[in-house]
């Protein structure tokens, strides 16, 4: 199994400004009293109202109250203090209070109870991920990396779990992987980085996009840390940043490394990178992966990403790939549906491979999957162009079983059919027969009859059919 990163201590989960207690669904009737207090009461008066409203505070009321006051830090601070009096706090509450007023930008406040939980041996990771969080996301990074400086004066030592939540923190706002990669380089000699610490960089490359930052980065991990499969969050961010950075030879290139290392990743990067390469129209190489994926990581692929795969190489007119990969699917346990065999059809019918489609619209017959009506259309049209009119009427044909009103683009491409041979007795008859199903000929195929049948001098043809369109 892969390996995910080992959790990053993370401050307490918060509220947002919306948040109120019937939207968090409280039962508590004192939890709900708490908090109409605190978010109507003046921050002056809250104290007072609090002593006056005759109800005893428990720690678990206190921690659940703090997560729905983030919209008030003032407030929450007067509840704090006075349910303070008369219970002794949680560690997580006291986390809760660090990161309500970071979150507010209220720092020194923070700091003042950063100080008091040190007193009460309250303090933790946790407690400083918090204060990391909050400098980071109102850009001050340099304070963040100060508080790192000095948490060791508060008796949590610098250790990789540390070094890495600053990491993350500094990571996850945008623009600001410099300011990472140079606390990264100040202390890696004095704490030695693991793998969850090159995976929270490369991710952080990954969404900056630096090719080179990120091969530097790699490769510093490989001499470090060497090779494990349990990497593989960050293998994947490597890879990506590669597939998208326009890099995807070197991808591959990495990928027949990681293989002989029992490193390749898994369906989640390949989906993604595929999906990359398929907006890019890239068939060269999102085959390359394909077969990297199927034959050397015998992952098994979706009906989605099969399709995906077989449209782009269509659309790259490479029907040869297309056919392997559509006579492969059964063997990954993946079944065809009208979706693959249209798509392959649509490119025969645009490539004029006229053989090839009457035999795949047979194929697609006796397999009980339908062409779309479209394709029939233009089928018929490609037919006719390949002077081909039996494939033309077979399609025909099939559109009439199928359907109880055949599609009426369909019709109108079999008489124009008819009419570019010169074959107007058959143009006739099948006239009749759509006028009969009360199928709608387009005014401009009407217009094209008529040029054909006077200038057979077959007027008395025509007329009949005009005189049945009026009925209609």
């Amino acid at each position: 199994m892969p390996h995910q990163r080992s959790p990053i201590p993370e401050p307490p989960p918060l509220a947002t400004p919306s948040s109120s207690a019937s939207g968090l669904a409280v039962k508590d009737s004192r939890v709900r009293a708490f908090y109409e207090i605190l978010s109507r009461v003046p921050p002056a008066e809250v104290e007072s109202v609090l002593s006056r409203c005759g109800i005893t505070p428990l720690p678990e009321h206190v921690e659940v109250v703090l997560r729905l006051c983030y919209a008030f830090p003032a407030a929450a601070v007067k509840f704090f203090r006075w349910s303070g009096l008369s219970l002794k706090h949680t560690h997580f509450a006291w986390n809760l209070m660090v990161d309500i007023l970071g979150k507010n930008r209220m720092f020194e406040p923070m700091w003042d109870a950063i100080r008091s939980m040190k007193q009460e041996g309250a303090l933790s990771v946790a407690t400083f991920a918090s204060a990391f969080g909050s400098y980071c996301a109102a850009g001050l990074i340099k304070e963040a990396v100060m508080t790192f400086d000095v948490m060791d004066r508060y008796g949590i030592p610098h250790d990789v779990v540390v070094v890495n939540s600053l990491l993350s923190a500094i990571c996850r706002e945008d623009g600001r992987m410099t300011d990472a990669a140079d606390f990264f380089d100040r202390v890696k000699a004095t704490v030695a980085p693991d793998a969850d610490t090159f995976a929270i960089l490369l991710e952080g490359w990954e969404k900056e996009g630096n090719v080179t930052r990120a091969k530097n980065t790699f490769g510093e991990m490989v001499i470090r840390v060497g090779w494990n499969a349990e990497n593989m969050s960050a293998y994947d961010a490597f890879l990506i940043t590669l597939v998208r950075g326009s890099q995807p030879d070197e991808a591959v290139k990495f990928l027949k490394v990681m293989k002989g290392k029992n490193c390749l990743p898994g369906l989640k990067f390949f989906g993604n990178a595929l999906h990359i390469l398929i907006q890019e129209n890239d068939h060269v190489h999102a085959l390359a992966l394909w077969n990297i994926m199927v034959t050397d990581s015998g992952l098994i692929p979706s009906l989605v990403m099969c399709n995906s795969m077989i449209t782009l190489l269509c659309n790259n007119g490479n029907l040869d790939a297309a056919y392997r990969l559509l006579d492969e699917m059964p063997y990954y346990g993946v079944f065809p549906d009208p979706l693959t065999y249209n798509t392959i059809f649509d490119c025969l019918i645009r490539n004029k491979r006229a053989r090839e489609a009457e035999s795949f619209f047979t194929e697609m017959r006796k397999n009980e999957q339908l062409p779309s009506p479209k394709n029939c259309a233009a089928a018929i049209r490609m037919f006719f162009d390949q002077y081909n009119p039996s494939a033309a009427v077979e399609v025909w044909g099939f559109t009439t079983e199928l359907y109880v009103s055949p599609d009426n683009e369909c019709a109108n491409e079999l008489l124009l059919g008819f009419r570019e041979l010169g074959r107007l007795s058959e143009l006739r008859r099948y006239a009749d027969e759509m006028l009969d199903k009360g199928i709608e000929l387009r005014a401009s195929t009407v217009e094209k009859l008529k040029t054909a049948f006077y200038k057979a001098g077959r007027q008395d043809a025509y007329d009949r059919i005009v005189r049945r369109l009026k009925q209609h």
